[in-house]
């Protein structure tokens, strides 16, 4: 299975790690890292937030990959330059990992894909990981100082 994953990944953390070893798992046929371009990072945030530069997020995301991969997978990492991407054009993607709050963007996905021409592509949802604190990992609330990568709560 050809898989893909998207994201901004920016600062990385555990959840990333999360959604990176559920695409290595499946990828036997190789994996896509759509990074989003410095450009598309700012448009589609809620909050504002100061993004790493593209180049820095590609040897991060690199970096954690391959302290992850077991499999000794084919990975791929692309600049991601609109909202759907390689996902909706790409006919070599079987699956896309998502996260829960990103699972219902997979039917836009499919509905592109076969307006295209193309087959649908399946989902594999990766869990959030959660914090000390309970909530959620997220690279804001470790830009805001409220979390370290791996969740623990800092004060």
């Amino acid at each position: 299975m050809y898989v893909a994953v998207a994201g901004t990944f920016g600062p990385v953390h555990d959840g990333h790690r999360t959604l990176f070893e559920h695409a290595l798992q499946f990828g036997d046929d190789g994996v896509v890292v759509a990074l989003t371009s410095d450009e598309l990072a700012v448009e589609t945030r809620l909050e504002s937030r100061e993004i790493p530069a593209f180049d820095e997020r590609v040897r991060a995301v690199t970096d954690a990959i391959a302290e992850i991969d077991r499999w000794d997978r084919d990975v791929e990492v692309r600049e991601l330059t609109s909202e759907y991407g390689i996902a909706d054009d790409d006919p070599r993607i079987d699956a896309l990992v998502v996260s829960p709050e990103t699972a219902p963007e997979l039917e836009t996905i499919n509905d592109r894909r076969r307006d295209r021409g193309l087959e649908p592509i399946s989902g594999i949802v990766a869990p959030y990981v959660l914090a000390a604190d309970g909530e959620r990992i997220s690279s804001t609330r470790m830009v805001e100082g409220e979390i370290d990568e791996h969740g623990a709560v800092l004060e």
